[in-house]
């Protein structure tokens, strides 16, 4: 498979979304916490670019292989904290709105706000479309796994 079309830097595109990730690192969320929102919601959308450049990125970042490994069944392994798992389910919830998926029910809302004030919560939202928005446009374009952007 071949990308469809190369890469076109809009600065002004460019621009909004350094501030958008500005906003959502500055709200007081591990970066190694986002690393794997990032991740798994790249996962379940098949998105290769973000897979690979969200793996890159979290090794960079100090974090370990048996958790990356392991991120696609969280629920199933002992490697991730309550607070994790919360965000996990989060973004699972909010990156599965399909046709009868009950989306983010009052528990995942209530387990992720036990563990996250309000300004972080929205940072974490704010994550999980960002990667949405990437995971789209990177199916519609073909772009292909192996940058780091």
């Amino acid at each position: 498979m071949q990308a469809r079309m190369k890469s076109q830097a809009n600065p002004d595109v460019i621009t909004a979304i350094q501030q958008l990730n500005k906003t959502i690192h500055a709200a007081g969320v591990d970066p190694l916490l986002l690393g794997l929102v990032h991740l798994r919601a790249s996962q379940i959308n098949g998105c290769g670019p973000c897979v690979f450049a969200g793996v890159t990125s979290a090794k960079k970042q100090g974090e370990t292989e048996e958790r990356l490994h392991n991120v696609a069944a969280w629920r199933e392994t002992p490697f991730f904290t309550e607070q994790e798992r919360a965000a996990l389910a989060l973004t699972e919830a909010a990156t599965r709105i399909q046709d009868g998926a009950p989306g983010v029910t009052d528990e995942i809302w209530t387990a992720a706000a036990t563990h996250f004030d309000d300004k972080q919560l929205s940072a974490i939202i704010l994550n999980i479309a960002l990667t949405n928005f990437f995971n789209r446009i990177n199916h519609t374009t073909r772009e292909q796994a192996g940058k780091t952007w």
